[in-house]
């Protein structure tokens, strides 16, 4: 067998074939000529016969590893004038549009920066940190133009998580049922919300003069109120006709979790009405919590303010005996703990109260046994005089029904919340990036519905 043929075979590079071999004392060179006779765009579909000009020079690779070699593949191109995007030089089926890296090369970096952090990576593949970033942003934007992430949602997250100190975050949103993160954004409140749902639903566009269509409906239950909670009158009049905007994805939505910050729930009355936000139980427990920190904090000042040193420092020692769940106590702090019960006071009364939160949550119950308890929690409550728990009982009461619809519905921000320790242990891994935009690309290809593949590996339907 020739070496070229052999090589031909070794790389398995799509629509070229191997015409020239070079060992060099540190590389491998192998040119190639493209089997193609029709131009094609780098950049969009477009192909043509016809070609501007020829390259007076090879356009160069990098691919796999050849052992200690590093493998590079050559190729003489020719030049076309794409109606769209002007005169370029023409794509190759084997590398993505501006890379110098071949299509295998690149997935190897990008499954890499997956599992491990950008020093290995670039010790590994000899390539620097910088240009680690550029293949993870052209792989994460193929797999994200390959595949609408946004389709056939129904049950959604939205939260958000810091990725560089000085309150940058990202906003992230999950599919329940696939599990996986399927948008993001940088920032994070009403703005980023309204972002997804321009993106879930992207306004059209109409000639001047020319009115938005409407779309006929003869039949069928109205998708933009629940079901039982009555018929708009337009759908009982023959020949009605409906705005097709009640037709977009957004209004398939079905229910929304999120936390009670940010202006998410605002965003999503606006552009999904028929959507329920369900409230997370976890961040209700962490108010309770935080409110009980209060406390705490101020019974610690009047210990110093009064002289007794000696008991606020040991005071403030035991506090996880009351912030921790006394299930995870250990021997001592459960003492601890049985000692401030028996001693009462506003602090025993504030952690009796946080307990009733995390009573309400359960498991077991069913959304009228927590609704009771809702109810019995917001009269204790009120009449604490504490501020701190009156504050909660007040958040309780505005966000009651979206609590009992988490509830009803068996749905939380538990696997949102999972999502952002994985992207702040990407963040950790990688020392920091240097924008949101490289950061986001990272987390779709770790936590996106689509699985990198290894070159070796088949590639999944």
């Amino acid at each position: 067998m020739r070496v070229s043929a052999a090589f031909s075979r070794l790389l398995d590079l799509p629509g070229v074939r191997v015409t020239q071999v070079v060992f060099e004392p540190d590389r491998v060179v192998v040119t190639v000529a493209l089997r193609a006779r029709r131009l094609r765009c780098p950049r969009c579909s477009y192909s043509t016969r016809y070609r501007e000009s020829k390259q007076h020079h090879d356009s160069v690779w990098r691919h796999l590893d050849l052992g200690v070699w590093r493998l590079e593949v050559h190729a003489r191109l020719r030049r076309l004038r794409c109606p769209e995007h002007g005169a370029l030089v023409e794509g190759v089926p084997f590398a993505r549009a501006g890379a110098r890296f071949t299509r295998d090369f690149e997935d190897l970096v990008a499954w890499l920066a997956t599992k491990t952090d950008k020093t290995a990576t670039c010790r590994l593949t000899r390539i620097d940190w910088h240009t680690i970033g550029r293949v993870i942003q052209r792989v994460g934007e193929e797999m994200l133009a390959s595949q609408d992430r946004l389709t056939d949602l129904f049950e959604i997250s939205i939260d958000e998580v810091a990725w560089r100190k000085g309150h940058r975050y990202l906003t992230l949103v999950g599919d329940h049922r696939r599990r996986c993160v399927v948008w993001g954004a940088e920032g994070k409140g009403q703005a980023a919300a309204d972002a997804f749902f321009a993106e879930l639903d992207p306004p059209r566009e109409y000639p001047p003069g020319e009115p938005e269509p409407a779309i006929m409906v003869p039949f069928g239950a109205c998708p933009t109120v629940p079901a039982g909670a009555g018929i708009p009158g337009a759908w009982l009049n023959p020949g009605s006709e409906i705005t097709p905007a009640l037709f977009a994805r957004a209004s398939k939505l079905r229910a929304v979790s999120m936390d009670m910050t940010g202006g998410y729930a605002k965003s999503v009355r606006e552009h999904a009405p028929a959507a329920v936000i369900c409230i997370d139980n976890y961040h209700v427990v962490q108010l309770a919590t935080k409110a009980l920190d209060e406390v705490r904090r101020e019974h610690w000042n009047e210990l110093r303010h009064a002289g007794d040193t000696d008991t606020a420092k040991q005071f403030k020692h035991d506090r996880w005996a009351l912030l921790r769940n006394p299930d995870d106590l250990s021997d001592r702090q459960a003492a601890t703990l049985a000692a401030i019960q028996a001693g009462g006071g506003k602090v025993a009364r504030a952690w009796a109260m946080k307990e009733m939160v995390r009573a309400i949550f359960a498991p077991g119950l069913t959304a009228q046994d927590v609704s009771k308890l809702i109810d019995r929690l917001l009269a204790r409550l009120s009449r604490c005089r504490q501020q701190p728990f009156i504050r909660l009982g007040r958040t309780i009461r505005k966000h009651r029904e979206g609590i009992l619809a988490a509830r009803r519905h068996k749905l939380s921000n538990a696997r949102a919340e999972a999502m952002n320790n994985k992207v702040k242990l990407i963040v950790r891994r990688a020392y920091g990036f240097h924008s949101a935009r490289a950061a986001l690309a990272l987390v779709h290809l770790t936590c996106g519905p689509d699985t990198l593949t290894l070159p070796h590996e088949p590639t999944l339907p």
